[in-house]
């Protein structure tokens, strides 16, 4: 019985009592969903629910007068051993052997469907994320938001969502023009600017468009006036700066399906137009030359200026524009991934999602990520030889791999700060919690074909009721919890939760692998026995390799 199934028992017990009147309730009030939960004392049942403590005060009731009769019908339902009541009326389920057991057949016929589920059926979300200025290599910390986001990216579409990744190419304002003048600047043999950029990839970027130039019989670069000397290093840098950030992001197992143009709000008037909206909808005005926002009146500190008295737009007046537009073309929802620095950013943005008549923190969430903090040989690692000022993605790659390095910044929540130990995340030991999940893959793989070799075969039996061992138990419990954690990691928008529940199941496989055999041992002939540990052996192997597949993490079947 899988806890969909126990959750629907339950629900239509509560129909039942409501239909006979043994409890005064509407048929509304019963919900279409009972939420269970593994109790933490393995020896309180398999299931628990407070549904009677939530129904209870509706009924006219006390909440153990309800759990009681709840649990008689309960208990005539088939799989279901026993119902016990804890304290002011929770209700503690133990399924029988047969019952719990074919969670495993179950799990191994769904394949790479289990573990998914529909809470976000129908709801289009734009994910933001990484949308790191075009001015040299990813930093560390838009890797973590690299992981972070396409494991958000990917729990959202097993929770139903249709999700568009997208990337907001910052190619407008004074950050391209500082990068630009330290191309030419580099090319030209002078000093960086003062508020420039370093580092070795500068050279690297700057002799790539002078050799580009070249090749094309295009005169050089450096040989032309100022101004068209720093738009031609500005064009052609920040196309080579962005496509090999792209690559990079590629080779990290993720990629975008939407590359926004910041250029393209102020270029196509939609700046104009989100004005123009805001001024219909009355919260636009004009004082001291200049065109303001008047956010205080959806909570922010201040009103914004968003077009100066110089006529040219605020940073803010992008933003705007930018979020109109994804709510123009058919998002429901938009989730934007921030840096640690952009805690006031919150504030502002949510009075403009008010403004425009949509509902803070549901049309859209802004999700504030903390730092990373590098560690080899017990010291900080502090900055890259071709950056020159930050750690980047291909050192961190170069490091422990692209498998260690995302398990290892999406395995904790985004709003704390880490610290990442390379030398510990390139050991293959069991202190590291990659190897420890991707090894457990591997060796239910190994289980499975030396069960082949011995000739035990899932197709030729199957008996759930031999899956009775406490080591079973708990391996069946957390297999069960695949689906739960999958929808609690998309509702609190927490990837790390698919991690964290991944070392639990793991941990739990190692300790069933250490009890319990699947081949047979010396003269013994293989069973039904064998076959239906065979069954839980591949239930585990998949929704191992499902739960790393929703981080973007590889299941090797040999380590």
């Amino acid at each position: 019985m899988t806890p969909e199934q126990l959750a629907q028992a339950i629900t239509a017990a509560l129909v039942q009592a409501v239909d006979d009147g043994t409890f005064a309730l509407d048929a509304a009030d019963v919900p279409t969903t009972v939420h269970l939960e593994r109790p933490r004392q393995r020896d309180h049942g398999d299931w628990a629910t407070n549904v009677a403590l939530q129904l209870a005060k509706k009924a006219g009731t006390n909440p153990r007068a309800f759990a009681t009769e709840l649990a008689s019908r309960l208990g005539a339902v088939d799989g279901v051993a026993s119902v016990d009541i804890a304290g002011p009326g929770f209700l503690n389920i133990r399924l029988d052997a047969a019952a719990a057991g074919e969670l495993a057949r179950s799990v191994v016929e769904s394949g790479e469907a289990y573990g998914r589920g529909a809470t976000l059926s129908g709801v289009r979300i734009n994910l933001e994320f990484v949308s790191a200025n075009p001015t040299g290599p990813l930093h560390i910390g838009g890797v973590r938001w690299a992981a972070v986001g396409d494991s958000l990216a990917r729990v959202l579409q097993a929770a139903g969502a249709d999700v568009t990744r997208e990337y907001y190419f910052n190619d407008h304002g004074a950050q391209i023009d500082r990068f630009a003048r330290s191309l030419v600047a580099r090319a030209q043999g002078r000093p960086a600017p003062e508020d420039g950029y370093g580092g070795e990839y500068i050279t690297e970027i700057a002799d790539q468009v002078i050799g580009d130039a070249i090749a094309a019989g295009e005169p050089d670069p450096r040989t032309l006036p100022d101004d068209e000397a720093t738009e031609a290093f500005r064009a052609r840098g920040v196309e080579l700066m962005f496509g090999e950030v792209k690559e990079s992001l590629h080779d990290f197992g993720v990629d975008f399906d939407v590359y926004f143009h910041e250029d393209s709000l102020h270029e196509s008037g939609a700046v104009d137009r989100a004005v123009a909206r805001l001024r219909e909808l009355g919260h636009i005005f004009e004082a001291d030359g200049a065109t303001w926002l008047r956010t205080t009146d959806f909570g922010d500190d201040k009103d914004r200026v968003i077009i100066k008295s110089d006529g040219q737009a605020a940073y803010i007046a992008g933003d705007i524009a930018y979020y109109l537009d994804k709510r123009e073309r058919g998002f429901d929802r938009v989730f934007i991934m921030l840096g640690a620095d952009h805690h006031g950013y919150v504030g502002r943005m949510m009075a403009v999602c008010a403004a425009f008549g949509d509902t803070p923190h549901v049309n859209l969430e802004l999700l504030i990520g903390q730092l990373v903090n590098l560690v080899k040989d017990g010291q900080p690692v502090r900055m890259s030889k071709r950056a020159g000022t930050v750690v980047t993605m291909e050192d961190l790659v170069d490091a422990v791999g692209v498998d260690a390095a995302r398990y290892a910044l999406a395995r904790s929540s985004a709003d704390s700060q880490i610290d990442l130990d390379l030398d510990l995340l390139a050991k293959a030991t069991n202190e590291n919690p990659v190897f420890y999940v991707q090894y457990a893959h591997a060796r239910t793989v190994n289980v499975g074909r030396n069960a082949g070799d011995a000739g035990v075969r899932r197709e030729d039996g199957f008996d759930a009721s031999l899956l009775d061992h406490p080591s079973e138990a708990v391996l069946l419990g957390q297999i069960a919890e695949l689906p739960r954690i999958v929808a609690q990691a998309a509702d609190l928008r927490e990837p790390h939760r698919v991690a964290r529940y991944l070392e639990e199941l793991a941990g739990s496989y190692h300790k069933w692998y250490d009890q319990r055999r699947v081949t047979p041992f010396g003269d013994e002939e293989v069973s039904d026995v064998h076959r239906t540990r065979l069954w839980l052996n591949d239930a585990t192997r998949q929704v191992l390799a499902n739960g790393l597949a929703l981080l973007g993490v590889s299941a090797p079947e040999r380590m």
